[in-house]
């Protein structure tokens, strides 16, 4: 069975949001996702300076034009922010002082950066004054999803309208406490015949009774499973640097700050997660749908 993946930060050791990524070191991790089952990535860059992000989407875009292994396996670029809900929680582990507001110029810069590569970008809604973003970025064939963020239900609807046709990680980056009915979970889950939704399956984004509840109400049909992979994906337990964060990788192969506060990112691969599942009861052909046919229509690839 192979897979599609529209969220993977880095893989076997390799940082794809480093400012020094060596074409042998982006082309090994190529071939270890390869060798996991992915038919296919996008490479996704994370909050930072808007220089230092156009400088990683263009590092990229530079050594997948020297590598046909490269080429094969990252299909596109996904960005996430820097245009996402600065409060705790919703932020994540995104860095405080490289979160702003959308703006289009700044939005033209990175997509100048990716070249014809991009194929999504994660923002918040309520960050984007009058969705001129969210609808240029439409305009110029990229799918917008919501992440990170906040809106109201209004602004939801409005961004749809705009052209949002995605929602990011659902059931994350969102505080642990939050209003038990009118929150942005279940405002996303309100819109499920309007968005795609994506979930990270690796059992602590989402326990998994949980998990089994959200494919439930969303349907197999508009679901799509990412892995959120970091740097360290693939290498098994341990302690690793990633970017500005340590990461301490537990026997459960989930990524957390080494005081084990907070979650950043995730280090299970593809194959783990489909061992997941499998055990709330997903079949061969959903699976298959959830990890590949989904994410490929999601980005007009199939």
């Amino acid at each position: 069975m192979a897979y599609f993946d529209l969220q993977v930060n880095g893989y076997g050791g390799i940082d794809f949001n480093q400012d020094d990524l060596r074409a042998e070191d982006l082309h090994a991790a190529c071939e270890r996702l390869a060798a996991d089952g992915l038919e296919g990535i996008l490479a996704t860059i994370i909050t930072e300076s808007l220089d230092t992000m156009a400088a990683r989407l263009r590092r990229l875009v530079e050594l997948r034009e020297q590598d046909a292994v490269v080429q094969r396996v990252i299909t596109g670029l996904h960005i996430e922010g820097p245009f996402i809900n600065e409060a705790d929680g919703y932020r994540g582990a995104h860095p405080l002082d490289a979160v702003r507001p959308a703006k289009l110029d700044d939005a033209l810069q990175l997509l100048d950066g990716a070249g014809a590569l991009a194929r999504i970008v994660t923002l918040a809604p309520e960050c984007d004054p009058g969705l001129q973003v969210t609808s240029r970025l439409t305009q110029e064939g990229v799918v917008v999803s919501a992440g990170h963020c906040n809106p109201t239900l209004d602004e939801l609807k409005a961004a749809i309208d705009a052209g949002l046709s995605m929602f990011t990680h659902l059931g994350n980056g969102c505080p642990m406490q939050m209003h038990r009915h009118d929150n942005i979970v279940q405002r996303v889950l309100s819109l499920t015949d309007e968005l795609w939704i994506t979930f990270i399956a690796d059992g602590a984004h989402i326990p998994l009774f949980a998990l089994k509840n959200y494919l439930d109400v969303v349907g197999l049909d508009r679901a799509i499973v990412v892995t959120d992979a970091i740097a360290p994906a693939g290498l098994g337990p341990g302690n690793y640097t990633v970017s500005r964060w340590r990461v301490r990788i537990g026997d459960d192969l989930v990524a957390r700050a080494p005081d084990g506060s907070h979650l950043i990112g995730a280090a299970m691969s593809m194959p783990r997660v489909i061992e997941n599942l499998r055990s709330i009861g997903l079949s061969d052909a959903d699976v298959e749908l959830v990890t590949f046919h989904n994410p490929k229509r999601a980005i007009g690839k199939s």
